[in-house]
């Protein structure tokens, strides 16, 4: 890089210093677009009923809304109380398992998915999974 700084370079940067112009932080709004494009969901202490209702409203509300991407925290069934009954297979009741099932066996919600992947070891890894969004066509 030089140092040479040609004198209308140098014009232009006094006036800019001497203006009350404030520059637009870029930055920031490319931060509120990633915060809208996406969402997340904790299902934690949810029972299956109520995990399946909670989170076909979310796939519902985020697909109105223009969401692309859906971070669902089931957890891992590490605390689950399942395996003192049974009557209750321990694989299909921990919400790990019964929700993406729900999900992929939903004909409208899966309308509105692109794709269902596990998550990053950042947002829970094996605990939780992404759901991202097909563009909203109304």
């Amino acid at each position: 890089m030089t140092d040479n700084i040609s004198d209308k370079d140098k014009k232009d940067w006094q006036n800019f210093l001497k203006s009350k112009e404030k520059l637009e932080n870029k930055d920031g709004i490319i931060n509120k677009k990633k915060i809208k494009s996406s969402r997340s969901i904790d299902l934690h202490g949810y029972t299956i009923a109520e995990a399946n209702t909670k989170i076909k409203d979310c796939i519902n509300k985020c697909y109105k809304d223009g969401i692309y991407k859906l971070v669902v925290v089931t957890g891992k069934g590490l605390h689950s109380t399942n395996e003192q009954n049974p009557y209750v297979s321990m694989d299909l009741s921990i919400l790990k398992h019964s929700v993406p099932d729900f999900i992929n066996n939903d004909h409208q919600l899966m309308k509105k998915i692109l794709e269902i992947t596990e998550a990053d070891i950042k947002d829970g890894g094996s605990g939780a999974f992404y759901i991202y969004f097909k563009k909203n066509k109304s």
